[in-house]
């Protein structure tokens, strides 16, 4: 079970009982509870100080899920809730709705992807249908996955039972989650404040990107059309050269953001927008990219072409402007503005 090879008890220890035993009979097998302590000192002996950070993280993204879905009544159940995570471990919240649907918009709105699923199962010899919806990508890094069970609106003060314990089961609303982080974890505030600016920042580059659809360039220099076509086609082309780079390939797919606020000055507008939400050498090839172009061409001033090949990224800063020149054809088949910026983010999360 520490290994996620069997996620239910009842068939872990009937498993367990057969191989050791040679029989699964029920007589004289562990509790669930037994079993979960046992995992517990296992995990502790294996990922050490390690768990303690991780369950903050998980306690923070169950949190930052739970506002988004708070019309649901959401409530953080299991081992992120009561601290006995391990590796491999899932944020389990119950949702209360009558309807899928709206449940799967509010997902989808938050821009969260999903997968549903109906799940079959005998209980006291009636055959009952649970919904979940598993939704991976959590995290700084994606690491998580929150599994969301959903039950109709008249449960949502159902006392559910344990199949650990027996016991009424622990759970939290969003005012006693807070509460907990607040009283475990001393920097929950920035840590929250942290990780909503790592999600927000997706957003943050497909808001800057679809207004330059809109932008329509010089048919001289750009007879491909509108700057998001441009955008896409340069971002394609530094996928075929730097495909495991992300931080040439968010200057790439980013160089024009600029257009759409300043184009007088697109530069200076594009490096305004992105400061903060980039690395300083994805910010840096932003703001370079043009003069680049007068490097390549030999039209650069003395000074600043010294500048430039004094740079550490002098070389990615010129194969950018090659990309970027390259992008200018018409009729080529570009990615959509999402899969370019979910192509980066899968990155991010490898």
């Amino acid at each position: 079970m520490y290994a996620r090879d069997e996620h239910e008890y009842f068939t872990a220890k009937r498993k367990a009982a057969k191989q050791i035993l040679g029989s699964d009979r029920d007589q004289g097998l562990p509790s669930n509870k037994e079993i979960r302590d046992e995992i517990q000192l296992l995990a502790q002996m294996l990922e050490g100080e390690g768990r303690g950070r991780e369950l903050a993280a998980m306690r923070i993204e169950a949190l930052r899920l739970m506002r988004g879905l708070e019309a649901f009544r959401p409530r953080l159940i299991g081992s992120v809730l009561t601290g006995h995570v391990r590796k491999g471990s899932d944020i389990d919240l119950h949702v209360f709705t009558d309807s899928l649907g709206l449940l799967e918009d509010a997902l989808a709105g938050i821009g969260l992807e999903f997968t549903v699923e109906h799940r079959r199962v005998l209980k006291h010899n009636e055959q009952r249908v649970f919904t979940h919806l598993h939704v991976p990508g959590l995290g700084e890094r994606g690491q998580y996955t929150a599994e969301l069970t959903m039950y109709s609106a008249d449960k949502s003060n159902y006392p559910f039972r344990s199949s650990i314990t027996g016991k009424t089961m622990e759970r939290a609303g969003i005012p006693e989650l807070e509460a907990l982080l607040r009283e475990t974890t001393p920097d929950f505030e920035e840590r929250m404040e942290r990780a909503q600016d790592h999600a927000d920042v997706w957003e943050l580059y497909r808001l800057l990107l679809l207004p330059l659809e809109k932008v329509k360039q010089c048919p001289k220099h750009h007879p491909e059309g509108d700057a998001l076509y441009h955008s896409l086609q340069v971002f394609q082309l530094a996928c075929h050269v730097r495909g495991y780079d992300e931080e040439f390939l968010l200057a790439a797919l980013l160089h024009d953001v600029g257009k759409g606020i300043d184009p007088h000055d697109h530069v200076a507008a594009g490096v305004e927008a992105l400061e903060g939400a980039v690395t300083d050498r994805t910010l840096w090839l932003v703001e370079h990219h043009m003069e680049a172009h007068e490097y390549r061409a030999g039209s650069l001033g003395h000074r600043a072409r010294r500048r430039l090949a004094e740079s550490e990224w002098l070389e990615d800063v010129l194969l950018l402007s090659e990309v970027d020149q390259a992008g200018r054809e018409r009729g080529v088949v570009v990615p959509t503005t999402d899969e370019a910026v979910e192509y980066i983010r899968k990155i991010n999360e490898d």
